[in-house]
């Protein structure tokens, strides 16, 4: 499937130029951080040298006074508290976070993740009967709650109190929890509003520690489990987040909890971890608890003190990820043969594929996967508790959150955000939602949305790539949405003959341009093996890329990850 190049527009060449002054750095450093809305010395500091002084104070966060009024007075009657969180990674290390916190603190606290099969996302009815039956009087619930208006109304009637602290888009009206903790609410000053739901519950204990007088070094020691949260979650990641991220990578690096070390151990890695090993290698293991077992297992492992222990948990979820593995690869090919049956399907603007017999738990991970082959809107469902539920993924720019909020008069359930959600209906509405979901896509997508795009930061000459630029390319990092690692464009490009087609079709490639024939760059392309063809006939090539270093036997040099490439590539748009 073809892309659209598209390159940034650096419009505001006034703000460069200031910029490059300030700094005493080039321009092609200036460009990258105006397009990161960096304008000043000051903020560039702030970016280039993270520091924990400059998270805000949790006490703006609406609510929080009376969240921590609440469980002080929670210690001081010796009450049961639960700490509830849902079955995902942000779910799961959110609970890790604020238990193993407050079990120093609370003698009578134990910790709840609802069964993705039986009680679904969120906080469940099963749940409050749970907490009645075994004299828990307050819930904290965290990354859900904020929609879950019924839920919090019976709990009232239990005479059980929750503490919500949420992160997801507020319903027209906020439960009536004791108290809510989401900077998502339209009167909530909290000057930050993209934090996890694990960043939510650092900032809880945070609150608590200034509250009570604890030193906040305490509470600064979960940064490892937020960082993962923040990967895992794709929230974005400059302000508070990156800070976050920042010293969570810096704790995994040299100092792992022993949950952390077993699973980057199992992946017999030596590499320096940043947010692409936890998105790729940690998020999907600790997930896998959840959406084949039970997510009580991932915070089993999150929260073990031994690294025996820890190996065992972790030897144990590493298998569970095999079977996700394996239900992910047949369910994505069944769906894939179902879309290949039906001329009528490819030619929609959305893609709605039901089968009774898929697994629930991989049926989002299988939507990205069509995305990445048909690339629009995609709902796969499965049959669950005679109900049809399932995962809705989106393309960029699209909100499918919305489309699917168009059609909740055919559903029992629904959540989520713009580019991903979960849904529930019953069984006779199925083909009604098909062709509703449908036609509001059809009616509200733009047939630019439907093609995929690389977004290029800045056009870049061969001679204008050092060591020095790559140095401060790496203060860049961590990298995520909103601070995307930069990602560059160079026209007419050649290769010396080294090239060669390697594994499962990927190249690997030494480049060069006319201009400057002796400044040569090796570069890795991932399944772009059929561009071998146009190298070796010397034809100009059109590259986007990331820059990296590449270590080989003590020697450092500079790779370039190649992220397309064109013939002959007519001007970016």
């Amino acid at each position: 499937m073809e892309k659209q190049w598209k390159i940034y527009s650096n419009s505001n060449t006034k703000a460069i130029e200031e910029l490059e002054q300030q700094l005493n750095v080039d321009s092609i450093i200036a460009k990258l951080l105006v397009q990161r809305n960096i304008f000043n010395y000051q903020e560039a500091k702030d970016f280039f040298r993270p520091d924990l002084k400059q998270l805000h104070d949790p006490f703006l966060m609406k609510g929080m006074s009376i969240a921590i009024d609440r469980i002080n007075t929670a210690i001081e009657k010796n009450e049961k508290v639960l700490i509830y969180g849902d079955y995902d990674v942000d779910g799961t290390t959110a609970v890790s976070v604020v238990y193993s916190f407050f079990k120093d603190h609370i003698a009578k606290i134990d910790y709840y993740i609802p069964d993705r099969y039986k009680e679904g996302y969120g906080i469940s009815f099963a749940a409050i009967d749970f907490a009645k039956e075994n004299n828990f009087s307050l819930i904290i619930a965290l990354d859900c709650g904020i929609k879950a208006n019924d839920k919090i109304d019976y709990a009232n009637s239990k005479n059980i109190d929750f503490i919500i602290c949420d992160h997801h888009l507020p319903g027209d009206e906020v439960p009536a929890a004791f108290a809510v903790l989401d900077p998502k609410q339209n009167d909530c000053p909290y000057p930050y509003k993209e934090l996890s739901g694990c960043g939510i519950g650092l900032k809880l204990i945070e609150a608590f520690s200034i509250k009570n007088n604890f030193p906040l070094e305490t509470c600064y020691n979960y940064l490892d489990l937020v960082a993962v949260s923040i990967a895992a979650d794709i929230v974005p990641l400059n302000g508070e987040n990156r800070i976050m991220a920042h010293f969570g990578l810096e704790k995994i690096n040299s100092n792992p909890r022993p949950g952390i070390k077993a699973l980057l151990n199992l992946n017999q890695s030596k590499q320096t971890v940043t947010i692409t090993t936890l998105v790729f290698v940690l998020a999907p293991r600790i997930n896998a608890a959840g959406r084949i077992e039970h997510g009580s297992k991932a915070v089993e492992l999150l929260i073990c003190p031994d690294e025996i222990h820890a190996e065992e948990f972790a030897k144990a979820i590493n298998e569970t990820n095999t079977q996700r593995k394996d239900l992910d690869q047949g369910t994505t090919s069944e769906a894939i043969m179902q879309m290949e049956s039906d001329p009528l399907l490819i030619e929609k603007n959305s893609t709605v594929l039901f089968s009774p017999t898929w697994h629930k738990g991989v049926v989002g991970i299988v939507a990205s996967r069509l995305i990445e082959k048909y690339y629009r809107p995609t709902i796969i469902l499965t049959e669950s508790d005679g109900k049809v539920s399932g995962s809705a993924r989106s393309v960029k720019e699209y909100d499918v959150y919305s489309a699917i909020e168009k059609c909740s008069d055919l559903l029992e359930q629904f959540g989520g955000h713009k580019f991903a959600a979960g849904l529930t209906m019953k069984k006779e509405n199925l083909d009604a939602f098909i062709n509703k979901f449908e036609k509001v896509v059809s009616e509200s997508i733009t047939k630019d949305q439907l093609i995929p795009k690389v977004d290029i930061d800045i056009e870049l000459e061969f001679h204008e790539i050092s060591d020095k630029l790559v140095r401060i390319l790496k203060q860049f990092a961590p990298h995520g949405p909103h601070n995307m690692t930069p990602t560059f464009y160079c026209k007419n490009v050649f290769e010396t003959g080294w090239g060669k087609v390697f594994g499962n079709n990927h190249l690997k490639l030494e480049l060069f341009q006319k201009s400057n024939p002796n400044i040569r760059f090796q570069a890795i392309a991932y399944d772009k093996g059929d561009f071998i063809n146009f190298f070796q006939r010397k034809i100009p090539m059109d590259i986007v890329f990331k820059i990296q270093e590449n270590e080989f036997r003590g020697v450092t040099t500079i790779q370039f990850m190649i992220e397309d490439l064109k013939v002959n590539q007519s001007p970016v748009n």
